[in-house]
């Protein structure tokens, strides 16, 4: 679900905590309020228009153990200058450098949306991390031959096995981090985008220090069958995603949920860990956004510190 950049610079406005739970929002208002109130009759509202029709190819949604050894061979990694003799290394796990003696890297293991890695968005999101010192790894779902594609919007029992096979992504990609010398096993975060982010919301296994969900707002809506957010109320958790997101927002006529929040407040109420940034009038593609950026460094500096 690619969108266009944004690049403007949204100033924070306020931060309050509520329920435990952290809502850091950039708030734009526009508009006059009205100087009197008068009783009127209100007409019908008009019938919401019918969804687009949406479209699929291909059928695969499960892994064979060729598929899932590619999904790592082919996964996009991003290590830091120090760990690549002074430059960052932006490509292919199976052509990854060998580190040289350092101390273990903090890793964050990110799950692409429904565009994949040809996103250039994630490409330029990993050269930042890397620039903080984070290395990272996107596990490439489309290694999968005749992987299912969509435009939204499909039928939910079809989201489901895609969100099934995003999931099922994970525990590879982890095991091989941790099997990796130069992976400190206790400092991963489990990080997605969109269709990549449900995968993270939903992961219920442990071994990771905390979670990343860009642009995913754990309600139950067009896209689950059920949100079934899973993660763990004592782990970090930043939700970052735009207040009007043309997908999980209110602002999408076919969301099939009047009541939307459009985050993961609900979901992460309990959470005493949680943070949730409100990006106004932010694209659905925001993971460079200045906003995001200062969010996402504040949350892995906290959370991947020695």
């Amino acid at each position: 679900m690619p969108a266009s950049p944004h690049t403007n610079r949204p100033a924070p406005s306020r931060e309050r905590i509520r329920r435990g739970l952290r809502i850091a929002a950039w708030v734009l208002i526009s508009g006059t309020l009205g100087s009197a109130c008068t009783t009127t009759t209100r007409p019908e509202p008009p019938s919401a228009p019918p969804p687009p029709a949406g479209s699929i190819k291909g059928s695969a949604t499960v892994h064979d153990a060729a598929s899932r050894s590619a999904l790592v061979a082919r996964a996009q990694l991003a290590l830091p200058a120090a760990a690549n003799g002074g430059a960052v290394y932006l490509g292919p796990w199976r052509d990854r450098p060998v580190p040289g003696p350092m101390a273990k890297l903090p890793v964050v293991l990110f799950m692409h949306g429904s565009s994949g890695l040809g996103l250039k968005a994630i490409g330029e999101w990993q050269r930042w991390l890397a620039g903080l010192g984070v290395a990272s790894v996107a596990p490439d779902s489309f290694a999968l031959p005749d992987r299912l594609t969509y435009v939204s919007p499909i039928d939910r029992a079809t989201y489901e096995r895609i969100h099934a096979l995003r999931t099922s992504e994970i525990a590879p990609m982890l095991d091989t981090l941790r099997t990796s010398p130069w992976v400190d096993p206790a400092r991963i975060v489990l990080a997605g985008t969109s269709e990549g982010s449900v995968a993270v919301a939903r992961h219920a296994g442990d071994g990771f220090a905390g979670r990343l969900i860009y642009t995913w707002s754990c309600e139950d809506n067009y896209f689950v069958g059920a949100a079934r957010t899973a993660t763990a109320p004592t782990l970090p958790v930043l939700n970052v995603i735009s207040s009007t997101d043309p997908y999980f927002s209110s602002s999408n006529a076919w969301l099939d949920r009047p009541q939307a929040q459009g985050h993961c407040g609900a979901a992460l109420a309990t959470h005493p860990r949680a943070t949730i940034v409100l990006i106004p009038g932010a694209p659905h593609t925001l993971l460079n956004l200045p906003a995001a950026r200062d969010a996402t460094a504040a949350f892995v500096r906290d959370v991947l510190r020695p």
